[in-house]
């Protein structure tokens, strides 16, 4: 199937007093049109700075220092910032981590969903208020003509997510980044958005990178996963693989941390912390925290390997055990 985003050595950088951070180091994946691509990972895992580097949003002292990031064919790294602003919120949307502060302050909410409807998609200012009211209602904002006329600091933290989640689907975009997108809602409020979700894919075939660190969410809506450990890609599977059969410490790991009911078992905690990213160890980010390390761990980064089809791990001790390197 051919990949509508291809995110090929993607690296960002930010200059600090304390030196140089490797938030994001050499990431490379793709994202078919239709399907949910899951982005896992830990805090501090480069997970959301990933997403605002395919947009083009890292800010100084942010800087994107390498990589290509393709969509529909065209490399988004070398367009001018006017040809960005075009691809923005029409062809490309993100539900922002923090909808309050990611808000206009000054704008009514409504405004800012109907301004999308009219720059993007060129409607009137009257047919542009009658879909914003739709959008509310869809994402389960009651009263929706007396939330449009309010601003972001008149609502819930809840409500701005919403708000946000319906200005990302309002122009039914191509592309859709959605970071943490039911942070802060009730379960059956987040339930409905997922629903929004999977339906903007079957209907125009977009394709969605869902960041979030609840798994139950992945294996509930995604297709494909991708994990992320301090700025590295170490594994990409399908989701019944993912969590039938993870191959990387660090994804049995997470998959062993989830809260399990049906088994009268602890919640494993994972051991250690993300090492800092200012002086990053010289070979595989996880060694100091595995318990499979072997000395070419500690020297060495492992390459992306294929371990089975639809399935790739960036993992010395899995290449021991014969998987056949890619790159």
């Amino acid at each position: 199937m051919t990949e509508l985003l291809e995110v090929r050595d993607l690296s960002v950088q930010f200059d600090t007093d304390e030196g140089v951070v490797e938030a994001v180091d050499a990431v490379s994946f793709g994202v078919r049109a239709g399907e949910i691509l899951g982005v896992v990972g830990e805090s501090g895992s480069g997970k959301s700075v990933n997403a605002l580097a395919i947009l083009r949003l890292v800010r100084p002292p942010g800087r994107i220092v390498g990589g290509q990031v393709r969509f529909e064919g065209e490399d988004l790294l070398t367009l001018s910032e006017e040809e960005m602003r075009a691809v923005r919120g029409a062809r490309i949307s993100m539900v922002f981590q923090s909808p309050r502060t990611a808000l206009n302050p000054v704008l009514t909410v409504g405004r800012q969903i109907a301004r999308l409807f009219e720059l993007h998609r060129g409607a009137s200012r009257r047919d542009a208020r009658r879909r914003t009211l739709e959008m509310l209602t869809r994402v389960g904002i009651a009263e929706p003509e007396r939330r449009a006329r309010q601003y972001a600091h008149q609502l819930s933290g809840g409500m701005c997510q919403r708000v946000m989640i319906a200005m990302a689907l309002a122009t039914s975009p191509r592309l859709l980044l959605a970071d943490e997108p039911t942070t802060g809602l009730d379960v059956s409020i987040a339930a409905q958005v997922l629903e929004l979700l999977r339906d903007l894919g079957r209907r125009t075939g977009a394709a969605i990178v869902l960041i979030t660190h609840d798994l139950g969410v992945v294996a509930e809506v995604c297709d494909r996963v991708t994990v992320m450990h301090a700025g590295q890609l170490v594994e990409v599977a399908d989701v019944r693989t993912l969590f039938a059969r993870p191959l990387h410490p660090y994804t049995q790991a997470l998959v062993r941390a989830i809260p399990r009911i049906d088994q009268d078992v602890a919640m494993e905690p994972i051991p250690g912390a993300v090492p800092s990213l200012l002086m990053p160890p010289p070979g595989c980010r996880y060694a100091d925290r595995c318990p499979r390390v072997l000395d070419v761990c500690r020297r060495e980064r492992p390459a992306l390997l294929v371990a089975a089809p639809e399935h790739e791990v960036a993992c010395h001790a899995v290449e021991r055990e014969g998987a056949v390197a890619i790159r």
